[in-house]
């Protein structure tokens, strides 16, 4: 039996391959009302359309990105240092959070002069944040208020996949263009079920469906380079992937490595849900200052662990593709195919938000 390797944060380093940046296609951001909500998304090359007289241009497909800065080839990835914290400062404005000198707990203290663990600390210093006594942090708290948060404008402009700045470059293309734009924008009512997705998505709707508790947008102020994404009815389909460990092979290396694959190729969460090793905690805590997620939370049985996770195609008509699906089996994601769960999110009445689970990575 192989000896699992020591992990060293000294020599710690991601996959090239899982940051390389993706084929065919470019990074692109939007700009919100203000220059630090920078909403990414991935536009594709298109070739052109085959015609009689020649080829018809086709322009670019924006699809939703969920991959964070590690496709992003600007961006500098080092897992020692953590990535960016891009919502510090709306945490800041809020003036509802205070920063502590350390871990609270009797455990965290314990490990942190824990000499053994010593060499498997990373660069990232982050004191940890807190509510002040009486206030509530939460989005949903923010919503009922009447709030619009950053975060909720930067959800908007996420899910609405820059549709009208296609239309208007199909638009742009000619007659041809425009007898497209308009096929685009013809479409079968069919059965909503309930649903009530408008056809632009605005801050204020956004607002609206938390307060109602109807969706959720799951921030923690202690994660603040974490890019928001809405989890709800009246939203995209998002992508939970699962990861876990072995007592008998996986080393911390491995599980980042299936973190950062993961989030690649889709997936929107991560969940571990196995029990860490001991040994694994005092890196992986935070996604800034361990794995330097992607841009969203990962969410497991133990609690928030690894770093966040972004990525996967959006279409015109609100559906995801199944791509990562496909991914997460062909890399031993096992059998099952994908199961839809709905959560208890405890976030009020209304439907619990429905979540496509990708079943676990040995």
């Amino acid at each position: 039996m192989n000896a699992i390797p020591k992990f060293l944060a000294a020599t710690a380093e991601v996959d090239a391959a899982a940051v390389a940046p993706l084929p065919k296609s470019r990074k692109v951001y939007e700009i919100g009302s203000r220059p630090d909500i920078r909403v990414p998304f991935r536009e594709i090359e298109q070739e052109d359309t085959s015609t009689s007289f020649g080829g018809e241009k086709n322009p670019p497909l924006t699809v939703y990105d969920c991959s964070g800065p590690y496709t992003d080839p600007d961006v500098k990835i080092d897992i020692r240092r953590g990535l960016p914290e891009m919502r510090r400062a709306w945490i800041e404005e809020r003036g509802d959070t205070e920063l502590l000198t350390g871990p609270s707990s009797a455990y965290g203290k314990e490990r942190l002069v824990d000499p053994k663990l010593t060499a498997m600390r990373f660069d990232l210093q982050r004191p940890p944040r807190r509510a002040k006594a009486g206030a509530n942090v939460s989005q949903m708290h923010y919503a009922r208020r009447g709030i619009i948060t950053p975060e909720m404008e930067y959800v908007s402009i996420r899910e609405n996949l820059r549709r009208e700045q296609y239309i208007e470059s199909l638009r742009a293309t000619g007659p041809e263009g425009e007898k497209m734009a308009r096929r685009m924008l013809r479409q079968h009512p069919g059965e909503s079920f309930g649903a009530s997705i408008p056809s632009t998505m605005t801050p204020e709707f956004v607002r609206s469906e938390i307060a109602r508790g109807r969706a959720i947008i799951p921030l923690n102020i202690n994660h603040p380079e974490v890019e928001p994404m809405a989890i709800g009815r009246n939203f995209l389909v998002k992508i939970n992937a699962n990861i876990g460990n072995s007592a008998v092979s996986s080393s911390i290396a491995e599980e980042v490595e299936k973190m950062t694959w993961s989030i690649r190729w889709g997936g929107d969460t991560v969940m571990d849900a196995a029990p860490p090793p001991p040994q694994a905690l005092p890196w992986p805590q935070r996604p800034g200052g361990g794995v330097g997620g992607a841009g969203r939370g990962v969410y497991g049985s133990v609690g928030p662990r690894y770093g966040p996770g972004r990525g996967l195609a959006g279409g015109a008509e609100r559906s995801r593709s199944r791509a990562f699906a496909e991914a997460g089996t062909q890399a031993g994601a096992g059998q099952q195919g994908l199961q839809r769960q709905q959560g208890q999110q405890g976030q009020g009445q209304g439907q619990a938000p429905a979540v496509l689970a990708v079943p676990e990575m040995p």
